[in-house]
């Protein structure tokens, strides 16, 4: 049993890629939020540099996109809220079983947000357009809850394979 989870092990580095692309992705939105906010912020005491009519609604979607993505990546690292005060007081294999129903939870509903978020995505946000922006469908608006889904689904498979794995290989084996 062992020898196939050494076999599945050897896709992490592919996990790894994933998540390093999404922290990438993460690290630019905020990079292009924080200019924008500046320059608008700035442009509204200083003639010279403009306050361009689209930065609120850029930069909304862009807090969209960390929000969502964020979130993802919390799911690889564990990260997210969760009740853990009983945890000492039942049996590991108790625990292990609870975050494995846990994770089929959050999987269900990284398929709901692809599901709805691409039909929202293509239905809603096809039809209208930024109000400062005519020329932008607002499909990039909705986009993020599919993309972010994706992310999850990602992750979550990776939580779950080790979840499973946890509770067939002894901690010293691996």
């Amino acid at each position: 049993m062992p020898s196939i989870f050494n076999t599945i092990d050897k896709i992490k580095p592919a996990y790894d890629m994933v998540y390093k692309v999404v922290l990438l992705l993460c690290k630019l939105l905020l990079v292009v939020d924080i200019a924008i906010t500046s320059m608008a912020v700035v442009g509204r005491y200083t003639p010279i540099i403009p306050d361009p009519a689209w930065s609120e609604e850029v930069v909304l979607t862009c807090m969209a996109y960390m929000a969502v993505l964020s979130a993802a990546l919390a799911i690889r690292r564990g990260a997210h809220i969760r009740m853990t005060a009983f945890d000492s007081y039942l049996p590991k294999k108790v625990v292990t079983s609870l975050d494995i129903l846990s994770d089929l939870a959050v999987f269900a509903l990284a398929v709901v947000m692809i599901v709805v978020g691409w039909k929202y995505a293509t239905v809603i946000g096809g039809r209208g357009s930024y109000v400062s922006m005519p020329g932008v469908s607002k499909f990039w608006m909705y986009f993020p809850v599919p993309l972010a889904g994706i992310a999850m689904v990602i992750f979550e498979i990776e939580a779950l394979y080790n979840h499973i794995k946890g509770l067939f290989v002894k901690e010293g084996n691996k």
